[in-house]
């Protein structure tokens, strides 16, 4: 909870970064009286919120306009992120400056996971089939498969992974993990492997989830060469970050059939441009950053 006072008397300054759409998050009512809020939604009013700002709460993640207006920022105590990753923050300054930055870990891990299950089901019940044929009024019966003793490759092991991990276990798949290093043991992974063998590992999988943060170790890692290594029926499955995959890489993958298909919630580029051709690229979801958010998260 925040103080009601600073160590100098006044009440807690909070700089609350939102999108020009969004406004105040709920809540932030209970504090009238014991903190000021500033609201900026654009660099211009960032810049004049921050000034004796102590905290800085990022709501949408602006890091052209953090970093053109942080030299205005010459009090901040406290950053936090109402998401679960921080990367769009970690601008240089930021990392180079003795600042805590706190997230919103373990808000969003069972509906993303949730998400991922719906993904995992949606492809093997060829939902996508069956909306084209329903706007075709196509009336074409077919098979399609079932999910139980499938397998699962969740790229990052952490609290969002284990979750995903859980609810493919509930319908009877096989789920493996990656991770930074092997582990023995683990109540809700069959295995986790070090992240070193992922390449070894991608043609074992029906889908493979990429759950891990972005870090410079991971920007890039899912590129031509792993999608030619994943199985040619496989399904891949993003919700961590887009730079986490080369998008020219997997349109190409996708548009050639080198994989199954793919459900994407993240991109290089967001809002994903209109012309993109991933939008028409076959057997492929989008949705636009949303796994985690559920109603009432904020």
């Amino acid at each position: 909870m925040v103080s009601s006072m600073t160590a100098n008397g006044a009440k807690p300054r909070i700089a609350v970064l939102t999108d020009d759409e969004q406004g105040l998050p709920p809540g932030l009512d209970a504090l009238d009286g014991h903190a000021e809020v500033r609201h900026a939604d654009s660099e211009d009013t960032l810049r004049s919120a921050l000034p004796g700002a102590d905290i800085l709460l990022v709501t949408d993640f602006r890091t052209e306009a953090l970093a053109a207006a942080w030299d205005s920022a010459d009090s901040l105590k406290w950053i936090h992120a109402t998401s679960a990753g921080v990367d769009a923050l970690m601008i240089p300054e930021v990392r180079d400056s003795d600042i805590p930055v706190t997230n919103a870990a373990g808000i969003f891990d069972r509906s993303i996971a949730e998400y991922v299950l719906g993904a995992i089901l949606m492809m093997a019940k060829d939902f996508p089939g069956s909306m084209a044929l329903q706007r075709d009024h196509a009336w074409r019966h077919r098979d399609t498969e079932r999910v139980n003793e499938h397998s699962v490759l969740v790229v990052g092991a952490g609290n969002i992974g284990r979750q995903i991990a859980r609810l493919c276990n509930a319908v009877g798949m096989r789920v493996s993990g990656v991770a930074s290093s092997d582990r023995e043991g683990d109540a809700d992974f069959e295995s986790i492997h070090a992240s070193s063998r992922l390449m070894d590992l991608l043609p074992d999988f029906d889908y493979v989830v990429v759950a891990a943060p972005l870090t410079p170790a991971t920007q890039g890692l899912f590129d031509a060469d792993a999608f030619e290594r994943m199985a040619p029926h496989a399904r891949f499955i993003n919700i961590g970050r887009g730079p986490i995959v080369v998008t020219d890489d997997l349109v190409e993958a996708l548009q050639d059939g080198v994989i199954a298909g793919a459900v994407l919630d993240v991109f290089e580029e967001e809002p994903l441009p209109r012309e993109h051709p991933l939008w028409d690229c076959p057997n492929t979801v989008l949705t636009a950053h949303m796994a985690g958010d559920f109603i009432g998260w904020r």
